[in-house]
């Protein structure tokens, strides 16, 4: 791993998921407790007490609601870490030895998202995706399904989501037909913080949960980050129950491990009608198909030597962000 991947904003959690009880959670092989406080901001820090190395997410809030208690001692530590209470010797008053090592973490789009490491440069802001704000696009529903516990590197789960030669076959009846498997060609550019994707078409039997027959859809895919990226799909007018319908979905990936990792997909919807277990449930029937196969590729990290796999015209977008991170100098979850 480089520094890069520990500079990185990285979601960890449904932020209505953290509650008052702290929560473990994986990322970049490093384990970190969740907790949110009384005043409603959550923090990150290591799980490890750094009295005697006790998981820290064993413990509970203290009574004011303030401070995280170490299960073993019961020492608190308030907001930056700071050691506010050492029950034991109440009057001692603890030092920059005794504090818990934070992270920083902020929440947006439903998600509870931290960076291990400042960057090396200017500081960089949360990922820029306005149109997966409650607020922005009131036309368009906001949804997060997810998680999904995947083994799996974060890589070969972003190049699965670029990739339309696999619709025929992994979403057959869904997203795609044997009938209808060819890939026309398309553009890729570099953008600021990735890649983009333009003019990728696919015929669909099923384009969405409102398709009322198969239809041409029209996506474009961006890039956003390593381990993140988005895709918007129209699909042609007068095939779907919602006229103008057009809807795009994020995939939010936490790098836990080397060949393990945690999945969301944030939703933006045309479509106020439907209970969100609905749209969930499909994003579940989606993902459950892309799971399996996911978790069978050998190697479970990706290949980043183009030489390394055999590709096709199709696999423009994926050889694309293949050397996008070898430019970048991504190394966790890859073969460089």
């Amino acid at each position: 791993m480089t520094t890069l991947e520990r500079s990185l904003w990285h979601p960890v959690a449904l932020g209505h998921a953290l509650g008052a009880a702290p929560q473990p959670v994986l990322l970049l092989g490093e384990e970190l407790v969740l907790w949110r406080d009384a005043s409603g901001t959550a923090h990150a820090w290591a799980d490890q007490c750094p009295h005697r190395g006790a998981r820290l997410s064993l413990g509970r809030l203290a009574a004011d609601g303030q401070a995280l208690e170490c299960p073993y001692h019961g020492w608190q530590f308030g907001a930056g870490g700071q050691c506010t209470h050492i029950p034991a010797v109440p009057d001692f008053q603890p030092g920059p030895r005794h504090c818990a090592r934070g992270f920083e973490a902020r929440e947006a789009y439903g998600m509870v998202w931290v960076r291990l490491a400042p960057p090396a440069g200017a500081p960089d802001p949360l990922h820029d995706f306005p149109l997966f704000t409650a607020e922005a696009e009131p036309r368009l529903r906001k949804t997060t399904s997810g998680p999904y516990q995947v083994a799996a590197s974060a890589p070969r789960i972003i190049e699965n989501f670029l990739d339309m030669a696999h619709f025929g076959y992994v979403h057959e009846g869904w997203l795609g037909s044997r009938a209808h498997t060819q890939v026309p060609p398309y553009e890729v550019a570099a953008t600021p913080h990735g890649l983009r994707a333009t003019g990728c078409l696919a015929w669909q039997p099923r384009s969405s949960i409102h398709a009322e027959a198969g239809a041409q859809v029209e996506y474009s895919y961006e890039v956003t980050a390593p381990y993140m990226a988005v895709l918007t799909k129209q699909p042609e007018a007068g095939t779907t129950a919602i006229a103008g319908l057009w809807e795009s979905i994020a995939m939010f990936v936490c790098p836990a491990g080397e060949e393990h990792s945690v999945v969301w997909t944030r939703m933006a919807m045309n479509d106020f009608d439907s209970p969100d277990a609905r749209l969930i449930e499909f994003q579940n029937t989606i993902f459950g198909q892309d799971q399996p196969v996911l978790e069978s590729q050998r190697p479970k990290r990706l290949p980043l030597a183009l030489d390394a796999e055999a590709h096709c015209a199709a696999d423009r977008l994926s050889t694309a962000y293949r050397r996008h991170l070898r430019q970048i100098g991504i190394r966790f979850g890859v073969i460089a």
